[in-house]
């Protein structure tokens, strides 16, 4: 079964997917060494993720090393339901439908998790939640989680004693975090901010709340597309790198004064809220590039605005206190609502640690404890390695003399 808008996209979705896959070579390598050894034969996957080109292409790895793969979106306005039909077609169990309602998506969910899943996949812990609430019955090996939101939360069910099943965080490898965060990110979330609202960057203040990986990526493509950047920061040393990168470093408050575009990128709620609402310039546009909608006090927005409009695709109009406030993809993230998510290539490295730690989890899963666990250092570099090479990168290799010489202790001035 099945819940997708229209099988007649399969025709575009084959085309988009095929083209995600000409810059996927480290998945496609990974694609065809499971096509040998079927490492994940018989078993179900379930997955909730953004139903995306990039998604698909790790989907159909998975099918392809003997999986059977079911997938709901992990967000309404991410699904493309051409790439959603596409993958229908080829015989994964798809629900997702863009713009679904709250209540629909929700059904989606329970859909994925009816498959009876050995692992799951997730991309901000919601099909983990269910499991530990409404849907506690179903026996699983293990599951994986995509964001540092999703990880956040699942760290604090392992700190209270909650968690059920081993979870890697693939979140946590250096080939995710380093550059789907920060370069994909970064790329993608000023893309849509750029789709959304037509602005020429150059000379606005672009204020990121939020200096981690994914907020570095923000800072840096709007400070090379010629913004003023501000960073809000509530850790120090984070605060002091970006003030050392030369981006001011404000309280919140200070930079919402300022402000001609604010993206919150911090993975917690509320970052802007109603004080915040009450200093902001008359049409600064505000964007969310963290992960859930509560970034931004929507709530809170309209309750104390005059009118809500439709202004632009993507765009909607708040009237507050005798200024108009925009908000991009309705809060949601704009980096996939607005614009078409990170560049495949990055993907490549997220998709390949998925991939990976799916074979990994089988393998291991009778030995793991209930906790969250990151995958071994050598995937991550082998990972890489396999990159930089596609890349046309060059990797130094140490002389015997070199290694032993870095592993020894007796050497010193001499």
């Amino acid at each position: 079964m099945t819940t997708i808008k229209d099988s007649k996209l399969s025709v575009i979705g084959k085309d988009e997917v095929d083209w995600a896959q000409r810059q996927m070579q480290v998945l496609e390598d990974i694609k065809f060494d499971f096509k040998k050894r079927k490492p994940l034969d018989g078993l179900n996957i379930g997955a909730c993720m953004h139903v995306t080109k990039e998604t698909a292409n790790l989907m159909l790895t998975l099918q392809s090393a003997g999986a059977n793969v079911a997938l709901c979106a992990s967000n309404p306005l991410s699904t493309k339901d051409s790439v959603a039909a596409y993958l229908a077609e080829s015989g994964v169990e798809v629900h997702a439908v863009h713009g679904v309602s709250n209540e629909d998506f929700f059904k989606h969910l329970n859909s994925v998790l009816d498959t009876k899943p050995d692992i799951t996949m997730d991309d901000g812990a919601d099909l983990v939640s269910l499991l530990h609430t409404d849907r506690v019955d179903l026996p699983i090996m293990g599951s994986m989680e995509e964001t540092t939101t999703g990880v956040i939360r699942l760290k604090s069910m392992e700190k209270n004693s909650k968690l059920r099943f081993p979870v890697v965080a693939v979140n946590d490898s250096d080939t995710k975090h380093l550059f789907d965060n920060r370069f994909g990110t970064g790329q993608s979330a000023m893309d849509g901010v750029v789709r959304a609202t037509d602005l020429l960057i150059a000379g606005l203040n672009v204020v990121v709340v939020g200096f981690g990986d994914c907020g570095k990526g923000v800072a840096e493509r709007a400070y090379g597309m010629g913004a003023k950047v501000t960073v809000v920061e509530p850790n120090s040393v984070r605060a002091l790198e970006a003030l050392m990168h030369g981006y001011e470093v404000k309280t919140s408050i200070n930079a919402a004064k300022i402000a001609d575009i604010i993206v919150s990128v911090t993975g917690n709620m509320h970052a802007l809220d109603k004080q915040h609402f009450d200093v902001m310039k008359d049409g600064v546009a505000l964007a969310n590039a963290g992960h859930f909608d509560v970034e931004i006090n929507l709530g809170a927005l309209k309750e104390h605005s005059s009118s809500v409009d439709r202004v632009r695709d993507h765009v909607e109009s708040y009237k507050y206190n005798d200024k108009e406030i925009l908000v991009l993809a309705e809060g949601r993230l704009v980096n996939l609502a607005a614009a078409t998510g990170h560049p495949a290539s990055v993907m490549d490295m997220s998709f390949a640690n998925q991939a990976l730690a799916a074979e990994w989890i089988k393998d291991n899963y009778k030995n793991l404890e209930p906790k969250v666990y990151t995958l071994p250092k050598e995937v991550d570099l082998k990972i890489a390695a396999t990159k930089l090479g596609l890349m046309g990168g060059e990797l130094e290799v140490l002389t015997e003399e070199q290694i032993k010489y870095l592993d020894s202790w007796e050497h010193g001035t001499s």
